[in-house]
């Protein structure tokens, strides 16, 4: 997938939180390509997200649903894709064990529908053909105290997310095998930045700090995760779009490990400062909650691989990044009071049990 040429791209999910970062890079960054943006526009799906390049010449926005595979087939038929980007997926572990057929409805269902419509279309015709599948660290499991995951480390699903995109991850092995279909997939570790909905750590606390609510930390707080920030994965993403090799799997991370009660007081203490709130006052609000079943203990991702074949690397350091994040949060509390409004509100308070 060389670069300068013209290509039809369908980046599904684009209209999230990753998905809108990464739509932003290539309508941007390639004039030439037409970019057409996937998205259902569920609860987490918001076209706010996108104002600054939705008149962009060379971008077009579709709603639909992947798990309807009839509008999935039509639309290859009506642009003929040359590349899909499929980022479009249910994606948050408390709500997979709330309700685990979404999950599988729309991370299975609709990677096949996107895999059967591109292996139809293409009809073994793969020159300058791509399918990029994302997915997350969370297919291998589980590390204990030490460990990175790697590209060949065996896969190991604890939750119904996590086994849901998996499975997927398995389809598109299967269809390059079976077919030839020509595919990379990269498992990322924990994004954070500006756009996130408000129901994963980083931008949920920012919110809860902003109000003065409780900070409901799992079980004793010291589950580990690496943290990389979202434009760094776009970036990621782009280059294993275009320079990737066919048949391969790039793990992306940060290199950022941190405990999340330690990084729930980095934050703390961050937004004290930016809110100009006497030292400590939010950390107060720290409240630990009753453990999710199926807890993964820690995450840890090397990057070593895309590093070495691609050049990819973090482009800023977590507290770069973490205050760049707060302050896109400050300075968009409108956007906040629109995405945590209604039934997140109600989702909110079943999950937490807290007010």
């Amino acid at each position: 997938m060389n670069e300068g040429l013209n290509k039809k791209i369908l980046i599904t999910g684009g209209a999230g939180f990753i998905g809108s970062h990464v739509v932003r890079l290539f309508v941007t960054k390639y004039p030439s390509y037409q970019i057409v943006n996937l998205d259902a526009l569920t609860y987490a799906g918001n076209l706010e997200n996108l104002k600054d390049i939705e008149s962009a010449p060379n971008y077009t926005f579709v709603k639909g649903d992947i798990t309807d595979g009839t509008f999935i087939n039509e639309l290859f038929k009506k642009y003929n894709f040359d590349g899909v980007i499929h980022l479009a997926a249910e994606s948050h572990v408390d709500r997979s064990i709330e309700d685990p057929l979404a999950f599988v409805k729309t991370n299975v269902i609709g990677t096949m529908n996107l895999l059967n419509a591109a292996k139809d279309i293409w009809k073994n015709d793969y020159e300058r053909k791509r399918f990029y599948h994302v997915s997350t660290d969370e297919v291998y499991g589980t590390l204990g105290e030490s460990g990175l995951f790697t590209e060949t480390t065996s896969y190991d699903p604890n939750s119904p997310y996590s086994a849901s995109k998996a499975s997927s991850d398995h389809f598109v092995r299967a269809y390059g095998e079976t077919y030839g279909l020509p595919y990379v997939i990269s498992n990322c570790s924990n994004n954070y930045g500006p756009n996130h909905f408000p129901e994963k750590l980083i931008p949920l606390f920012i919110n809860n700090i902003i109000q003065k609510k409780s900070l409901p930390v799992y079980g004793d707080g010291n589950y580990t995760r690496d943290w990389l920030y979202v434009i760094d994965h776009a970036r990621a993403i782009d280059l294993v779009f275009h320079r990737g090799g066919n048949h391969e799997t790039y793990n992306i991370g940060g290199f950022n490990e941190w405990k999340n009660i330690d990084l729930v007081k980095t934050l703390c203490k961050l937004m004290d400062e930016k809110l100009d709130r006497k030292s400590g006052s939010s950390e107060e609000l720290i409240t630990y909650v009753k453990d999710r079943p199926g807890h993964d203990l820690r995450y840890a991702i090397d990057a070593s691989k895309i590093n070495k074949e691609l050049g990819w690397k973090p482009s800023v350091t977590f507290e770069e990044g973490l205050a760049k994040t707060i302050d896109w949060y400050l300075e968009n509390t409108a956007w906040l009071a629109q995405v945590t409004s209604g039934a997140y509100q109600d989702y909110y308070e079943k999950q937490y049990d807290v007010s």
